[in-house]
């Protein structure tokens, strides 16, 4: 019967992929881990074959991600690599694009970033200023983005800007490829509280030139390539969040079950037992929308995707939080210790309400595109 639900091959992957995790664990160096994940073909399981990927989908890449948190070394950058930017260049780059990306992204020897949120947009995307401009059979880039993860390490950046549709006047959207050394192409560091090992990056585009080449797909069919990309980034912004509550969850139970301070272990009493509980209930909830919702994805059911992406993510997103906090309160004082490892992820929990989209815009989303309610925006 647990076929129905997995198949033995997911099994397989998830099991290989936990074996791989609990070696590197929660003091994990992302370089050393990635470059095993990539050599034992886990990065760019969602890739197609015949550039060198595993031919899965959102489903095997979303089981990589939660069994890599699950053990502690969560790789965010698999969000933004072979996710966002990998599936839109399979689904619409050019051939050339995908003879010069999709076998690096693959193997893990290229990383290209994502870059969406502005300053002064937030979670609007159609607020989105950078704008492209045509140019002597190229394009000219202007503009700003705000926390864009892992800018330092990636080969190129994947910006959405604006191009003026011609017959309407109207902004649209539309991809570039954009390269870490392109003249014009500025980035600065922000200093987060958040302790993780990708750093976040505030870009200037300031009159970045590019090739005609560097567009991403159709001009006209922006719109729809981007939300091919933030699809794959709302799973696996799931698969983190599970992850990363199954891990806590995990010292909890382990803790709950041979903490003595009266007659018993702790955890034979219901006000830790309960809770702890509870927070598997909500995270495996979670784990049967988000492959719901990669499964519609791999089908190719934008749509139906779309709706269950976002739910998986707001979903995960509480459940993790909720479980990070019980396993810190658990734990009590050694909750906050660095020796468990579980107080630096009460800040890290919330990411996964934040972004890339706010639990509050899900439920705009749910509400209007969902139920049919009027938009209040």
């Amino acid at each position: 019967m647990n076929d129905i639900i997995e198949s033995q091959e997911h099994t397989d992957l998830r099991a290989a992929v936990a074996a791989l995790g609990q070696r590197h664990g929660r003091g994990y160096i992302r370089e050393e881990l990635w470059s095993e994940a990539a050599k034992l073909g886990y990065l760019g399981v969602n890739l197609p074959e015949e550039y060198g990927g595993g031919g899965g989908g959102m489903v095997e890449l979303s089981i990589v991600l939660e069994e890599l948190g699950t053990a502690g070394c969560p790789l965010l950058m698999m969000i933004v690599s072979p996710a966002i930017c990998g599936t839109v260049i399979a689904r619409f780059g050019t051939d050339e694009q995908k003879r010069q990306w999709l076998p690096g992204l693959a193997d893990g020897s290229l990383t290209m970033a994502f870059g969406i949120t502005e300053p002064d947009a937030g979670s609007n995307s159609h607020r989105i200023t950078t704008t492209a401009r045509k140019e002597n059979n190229g394009w000219i880039l202007t503009g700003r983005k705000v926390f864009i993860s892992g800018v330092d390490i990636a080969d190129a950046t994947l910006i959405v800007g604006r191009t003026e549709d011609a017959r309407t006047g109207t902004l649209k959207p539309c991809l570039f490829i954009v390269p870490r050394d392109a003249d014009g192409f500025h980035r600065s560091q922000i200093d987060m509280e958040l302790a993780a090992q990708e750093k976040q990056f505030e870009l200037v585009l300031d009159g970045v030139r590019l090739p005609a080449d560097a567009l991403v797909g159709d001009e006209d069919a922006g719109l729809l390539q981007l939300f091919a990309g933030l699809n794959p980034e709302r799973i696996m912004t799931a698969a983190f969040a599970i992850g990363m509550g199954r891990y806590a969850l995990t010292q909890a139970v382990a803790y709950a079950r041979t903490r003595q301070v009266w007659q018993t272990p702790i955890g034979a009493h219901q006000a830790i037992a309960h809770p702890l509980a509870q927070a598997h209930i909500e995270l495996e909830l979670a784990r049967l929308m988000m492959r719901k919702a990669a499964l519609l994805y791999d089908h190719g059911d934008d749509t139906g995707a779309g709706e269950a992406a976002n739910m998986a993510k707001y979903a995960a997103g509480e459940a993790c939080v909720k479980a990070v906090d019980q396993a810190v309160h658990t734990l009590g004082g050694n909750g906050l210790t660095r020796e468990y490892g579980l107080a630096s992820l009460i800040t890290a929990a919330r990411v996964a309400r934040i972004a890339p989209v706010s639990r509050e815009m899900i439920l705009n989303y749910v509400s209007h595109q969902s139920l049919g309610l009027p938009k209040s925006y």
